[in-house]
């Protein structure tokens, strides 16, 4: 004991060095293991071969974008619910040049082609009469439309696909709606390592003094990487739900700590990033049910027509003919589809506060429970996690060996 006693006060520097060292061992292992998980976005790399590498989160997009559009369709939002916020009246206002002008357009393009004599031998004021009549009925399909929206949502928009094709196609975005909801617990990851591997550095210090056994270092360094790392990820998500420790004090799993400013920061990016009203929009024009939305609009045009022209039917039918007047109604039902995304343009602002998409996230995720609630963020840790863990288990040993070279040199 003398002698051990006699080597730490000729050497106290290094045996000083050891938590030090230790420390960062904790701290480099916790960030490379970090920035693994989210990058480089793309493979970097011999590809075929494991000499290279891709972020674990961007390599799993399409797995982890499924996940989270599952979870997002499934516990956080109810599109109609969405959709039934918009008040008609007020998007007709909102709108109420622009349509007008649609409509006009439409009405005066559509006659024209198909039926242009009878529309060049109407006198100008006949015609602005015409269009004006078909106006007049503008508003109300305006409402039909929406209650249509809100009704029948699920068979006019697939967001889980929306979702998965945005998140999937776009790996920054993934990357950033993970890394920017993680951040704090990414940081408490990092600076555990310093306080992991201090405390196991004074261990690993006193351990070297009686032993002085070359492997201690590199297998403590290696058990400070590996230990640290699993640790850390495991206090971000363990307990679910909060512990009452003697003296008072509540013990509960970072994350689910922050489940308020989580959901607050969560709701606003689905709604900035993912579910804006022109992706929204986008989806319902050209998504795989698009075809739904077309066969809707053709017949509430249809209806709006007969309506508008139900006093002067016979005539119309005797003029006209029911195989031109039907072709009359798809080209209005087509040309209104294409002129939509214009036509909603001056309402976009409404629209976005209107649906509140950010609240309606972040009212839901507030009611989930504990497990629905850590399935946001544990499938990015969970995927490949032995990698990141070993991977510090190795950067520990390495710098462990240098430590070796250190005391005997």
């Amino acid at each position: 004991m003398e002698a051990v006693l006699d080597d730490l006060a000729g050497n106290w520097p290094l045996y000083a060095a050891i938590p030090v060292v230790a420390a960062l061992i904790g701290y480099v292992t916790k960030r490379v293991a970090i920035e693994m998980m989210f990058r480089p976005l793309e493979f970097v790399g011999v590809r075929g071969t494991v000499l290279g590498w891709q972020g674990v989160v961007p390599r799993h997009g399409g797995r982890m974008a499924a996940t989270a559009a599952d979870l997002l369709t499934r516990n956080v939002l109810d599109v109609s619910d969405v959709i039934a916020r918009i008040d008609p009246a007020r998007l007709t206002r909102e709108i109420e040049q622009p349509l007008l002008r649609a409509v006009d357009e439409i009405a005066r393009e559509v006659l024209a082609e198909q039926h242009p004599r009878l529309w060049e031998r109407l006198p100008p004021m006949a015609q602005d009469l015409l269009v004006k009549h078909v106006q007049a009925g503008s508003p109300r399909l305006v409402g039909q439309v929406l209650a249509e929206l809100r009704d029948n949502i699920d068979d006019l928009l697939d967001v889980r696909q929306l979702s998965v094709q945005r998140l999937t196609r776009d790996k920054a975005l993934l990357v950033k709606l993970i890394r920017e909801t993680s951040r704090p617990e990414l940081a408490f990851i990092a600076r555990s390592g310093i306080y992991f591997g201090f405390f196991l550095g004074i261990v690993q210090s006193v351990v070297w003094a009686l032993t002085k056994n070359p492997l201690v270092m590199p297998i403590f360094g290696a058990c400070i990487g590996l230990f640290t790392d699993w640790l850390a990820i495991k206090l971000i998500f363990v307990p679910r739900d909060p512990i009452r420790l003697p003296g008072g004090f509540l013990w509960q799993g970072k994350f689910q700590r922050r489940r308020a400013e989580v959901a607050r920061e969560y709701g606003e990016m689905i709604a900035n990033e993912l579910l804006t009203v022109d992706n929204l929009l986008d989806a319902i024009l050209r998504g795989p049910k698009s075809d739904r939305l077309v066969a809707m609009v053709r017949r509430l045009v249809a209806d709006t027509v007969d309506e508008q022209m139900s006093s002067a039917r016979p005539l119309v039918r005797a003029t006209i003919g029911q195989p031109r007047l039907d072709a009359i109604k798809d080209a209005a039902a087509r040309r209104a589809l294409d002129r939509l995304p214009g036509t909603l343009a001056p309402a976009r602002g409404y629209l976005a506060r209107a649906m509140d998409v950010a609240t309606v996230v972040e009212q839901r995720m507030m009611r989930m429970t504990s497990v629905e609630y850590e399935g946001l963020l544990r499938p990015a840790f969970r995927q490949d996690e032995w990698k990141l863990v070993a991977v510090g288990g190795v950067i520990g040993f390495v710098v462990g060996e240098l430590q070796v070279l250190l005391m005997l040199h």
